[in-house]
């Protein structure tokens, strides 16, 4: 009796799973409106206050995104207070939702890849990810990986289909 082989395995390629890079670190918002002076206005006074006697260290090793939920105008310097109260406790601060803080950390967590060991692989990325973001995040492995690998094809290795492969010189 024959062996049975492992083609898929003997095949080389390299499957790659995006939730291998979705966000793992605990994310919470902050919003300004809390602060607005009855729901329109934001009192410089009052929120340097704020910004002085907060307990930042909730924010502890959390990512953070800044945002108003109110309709009014908050000057761009709050959200910098806010950002600079946050950068030495929290791992990641952005202003904006939640989709664009996780965003920034999948993009951090994919360009942090070395690519030196996938250099002219195969790479295949798997079909069905539990990741926030599933299209930015296939763009951005893929921007990161296509000068290096071989080739770049999505699925599973059964059934994939090709997205990028390397023109021979």
């Amino acid at each position: 009796m024959d062996e049975i082989k492992n083609k898929v395995k003997d095949s080389g390629l390299i499957q790659l799973d995006l939730a291998d890079y979705k966000p793992r670190v605990s994310i919470v918002g902050i919003d300004l409106a809390e602060q607005l002076w009855q729901g329109l206005v934001l009192k410089e006074k009052d929120f340097r206050t704020w910004i002085k006697e907060n307990d930042w260290l909730f924010y502890e090793n959390k990512a953070v995104f800044i945002y108003c939920s109110a309709d009014a105008i908050v000057p761009t310097w709050a959200y910098m207070l806010v950002a600079s109260a946050l950068q030495p406790i929290a791992k990641k601060v952005v202003v904006g939702d939640q989709r664009a803080l996780e965003k920034s950390l999948i993009q951090d967590a994919i360009t942090a890849i070395d690519v030196l060991p996938f250099q002219n692989g195969k790479i295949i990325v798997k079909g069905c990810s539990d990741i926030p973001a599933p299209e930015f995040a296939m763009v951005t492995l893929l921007t990161h990986l296509q000068g290096s690998v071989q080739s770049i094809m999505y699925g599973e290795p059964c059934s994939t289909v090709p997205i990028y492969k390397r023109k021979n010189a």
